[in-house]
């Protein structure tokens, strides 16, 4: 079986993110998951956007959907007792430890699962992942770019949000793309359907004023 290399763009901030990681054994054997922590605050300010938390009537909408979602799915969730929080410490700290695929699975339970705050809590957090030396690996200048270096990457690559997987040149926004994106594993040819091309060529109608 050929192995296909996918990028999996996250960061802890979003639910969606960690019900997405929850979903992973349904992925389609042949891919090999390269974890990649990436700040979504510099998505949303690199495209001129706003995340669901800033916007009142959606960031409850976002948040009661999740706890559908999670319950419907069978996955345990717990929302933190404040959200948005500050994400630097432990994305800074996945990326100190590689993005490992355990560390990046704890830390999400730890947040989502738990009901847990990673920044207040964040000498908890450490605890759990048996790290005892973060304070160093998180100010450690190399560990700053190459969060910013994966941001970027993202960027480069028309990433807007999180979670996303690059697979080939594609995207798959989202915790509801597993599906597509199999079929799309299946079937390299996908978006060279009619319907597919006919979709990327539609052409912009009334434009909003900025």
């Amino acid at each position: 079986m050929e192995t296909l290399k996918a990028r999996w763009y996250f960061d802890v901030i979003s639910p969606f993110a960690y019900l997405h990681l929850k979903q992973f054994k349904r992925l389609d054997a042949a891919l090999e998951i390269d974890y990649v922590p990436v700040l979504f605050a510099g998505l949303l300010k690199a495209w001129g956007t706003k995340g669901p938390a800033e916007l009142p009537a959606k960031r409850i909408h976002t948040y009661r959907q999740c706890v559908w979602l999670a319950g419907r799915l069978g996955i345990p969730f717990r929302m933190p007792p404040r959200h948005p929080f500050n994400p630097l410490s432990p994305l800074r700290l996945l990326v100190a430890l590689k993005a490992d695929r355990h560390a990046v699975a704890r830390t999400f339970d730890f947040i989502w699962g738990e009901g847990r705050d990673p920044e207040s809590e964040f000498p908890a957090l450490c605890e759990v992942l048996k790290i005892d030396h973060a304070a160093d690996l998180i100010s450690a200048p190399a560990v700053k770019a190459e969060l910013a270096a994966n941001t970027e990457a993202a960027l480069a690559q028309g990433v807007w949000g999180v979670p996303t997987f690059a697979l080939r040149n594609e995207l798959f926004w989202g915790a509801d793309t597993i599906e597509w994106m199999n079929a799309y594993v299946d079937d390299p040819l996908l978006f060279q359907q009619a319907a597919m091309r006919r979709a990327d060529t539609t052409g912009e109608g009334v434009v909003r004023r900025q």
